[in-house]
């Protein structure tokens, strides 16, 4: 899960699993594997570098 900002500011947690495709027009849209579709404040890059890290996180609590 990573932690996103709506328009307005709101923060909520999105499952990034479920992300099909990112695109930047000019707002960053999501569109989700369920048919969802959110806009937010973070560029597209952070999404991306937020779910590399989320997945980095996965990955190391995996070998413990």
């Amino acid at each position: 899960m990573i932690i996103l900002k709506t328009l307005r500011g709101e923060e909520f947690t999105l499952n990034c699993d479920l992300i099909e495709t990112i695109s930047e027009n000019p707002d960053t849209t999501m569109l989700l594997t369920n048919g969802k579709m959110y806009i937010v404040r973070e560029s597209m890059q952070e999404v991306i570098n937020k779910t590399i890290q989320y997945r980095q996180r996965i990955n190391q609590t995996d070998l413990l």
